[in-house]
C-alpha cells in the first residue's frame, strides 16, 4: 500500500513523508533501529548528540525504568564529531528517511565546529541543538541563560549556509525570570529555524534498601509519559504566544507512546513529534504511531495533518 498523503509535512522547508520522528539518542547513531522498524515509515530520525571530543559517558548504571517513564543519566556517550564523519556519515546515503543531525558542546566554539561538520555530510539538512549543557565559561546551561543562549545561536546560525537549525530546549524555567516562550524567542531571533520542546525534566531515584541514588550520577532525566501533559502545556504556549504568527515550526518530544499523545502535540501548535523512551518500551512505537495519526487525520476529516496544527479549541 503506497504511504499515506495526509501525513506528509516539512520543517523549515525539509520534508518529512510524516511527522513522527525517532529522538537522538534512542536510535542508535543513525540507523541502528533498522533491525526492529523500516526506517522509510519514519518521518525523521536524529543523531545521537555528538560533541567534538569523544565522550564515554556516565559510569553505570546510567538507566532506570519507573513507574511513569524512565531516567537516564547516559553523560552524552558518543563517538566524537570527527569519527562520526569518518565512520557514520558513509552510511546516511543509504538510511530511507530524513536524518536531523543533533550536537552538544561545553562552549560555543565546540558547537560551531560540530555544526559545519554537520552540514558537510550529505544528506543531512537539519541541525539540532542541544542546549541543555553547561556552558563552562559560566557554569549554567546554555538554555537557561538567554545572552549565552543567543550568543550561542546566532554563532552556529553565521557558521552555516543552507542547513536548517532547530533548538531543542529545556522544560525547567521555575525559579528563572525566563518563560518558555522567552528562550524560544531569544532563539529564534539569534537565528534559529524551528523550537524542539523539549529535553528531559531533571529528577532523581533511590534505591530504598541501600539508601544510595540509583543513578551513578545521582541526578538524571525523566522521560516518558510522567511529563507528556508538562510539554503540551510549553508547546502550546510557545505556539500561541511566538511560533503562530511567526510561522515557526515546533518539533515536541516527550512521553509519546500512543497515537493520541501525537495528536495532542499536533492540536498544541507542534508540526512535528519526537518519540524517544516509547521507542525503548516499544521499538515499534514509531509505526503504529504513524497508523493511528492517519487514521486519525482521516476521521477529522483533513486532507493533510498540517491543518491540524494548532487546531485545539481554547
Amino acid at each position: 500500500m503506497p504511504p499515506s498523503t495526509r501525513l506528509t509535512t516539512s520543517l523549515a522547508g525539509i520534508p518529512l513523508s510524516n511527522p513522527i520522528v525517532l529522538a537522538a539518542g534512542t536510535a542508535g547513531l543513525i540507523d541502528e533501529m533498522s533491525d526492529v522498524a523500516d526506517l522509510s515509515r519514519i518521518g525523521a530520525i536524529v543523531t545521537k548528540s555528538i560533541t567534538k571530543e569523544p565522550r564515554p559517558g556516565n559510569p553505570y548504571p546510567r538507566i532506570t525504568f519507573t513507574r511513569a517513564g524512565m531516567l537516564n543519566a547516559i553523560g552524552l556517550a558518543n563517538p566524537g564529531i570527527d569519527d562520526f564523519v569518518a565512520d557514520i556519515a558513509p552510511r546516511v546515503a543509504s538510511v530511507p528517511t530524513a536524518l536531523i543531525g543533533s550536537i552538544a558542546g561545553d562552549s560555543i566554539e565546540d558547537y560551531v565546529a560540530c555544526a559545519k561538520a554537520m552540514e558537510a555530510v550529505e544528506g543531512i539538512g537539519l541541525v539540532e541543538l542541544n542546549v541543555s549543557c553547561p556552558n563552562v565559561h559560566s557554569g549554567l546551561e546554555f538554555g537557561a541563560d538567554p545572552v549565552a543562549l543567543a550568543e550561542l545561536v546566532s554563532a552556529v546560525s553565521s557558521s552555516l549556509n543552507d542547513t536548517k537549525l532547530f533548538i531543542k530546549l529545556s522544560p525547567i524555567t521555575v525559579g528563572t525570570p525566563n518563560t518558555i516562550v522567552d528562550l524560544a524567542r531569544v532563539a529564534i531571533d539569534a537565528g534559529g529555524h524551528g523550537i524542539t520542546l523539549t529535553n528531559t525534566v531533571p529528577a532523581m531515584g533511590i534505591d530504598v534498601h541501600t539508601k544510595k541514588p540509583i543513578l551513578s550520577n545521582t541526578i538524571g532525566g525523566l522521560s516518558g509519559p510522567a511529563i507528556h501533559p508538562i510539554v503540551v502545556r510549553l508547546v502550546h504556549l510557545v505556539y500561541a504566544q511566538l511560533a503562530k504568527d511567526a510561522n515557526i515550526p515546533i518539533m515536541a518530544a516527550g512521553g509519546v507512546t500512543r497515537w493520541q499523545d501525537a495528536a495532542e502535540f499536533i492540536l498544541a501548535g507542534a508540526s512535528a513529534i519526537q518519540i524517544g523512551a516509547g521507542s525503548f518500551a516499544d521499538p515499534r512505537a514509531a509505526l503504529k504511531v504513524t497508523k493511528g495519526l492517519d487514521k486519525w487525520v482521516s476521521r477529522m476529516g483533513s486532507t493533510n495533518v498540517s491543518e491540524l496544527v494548532g487546531a485545539v479549541i481554547v
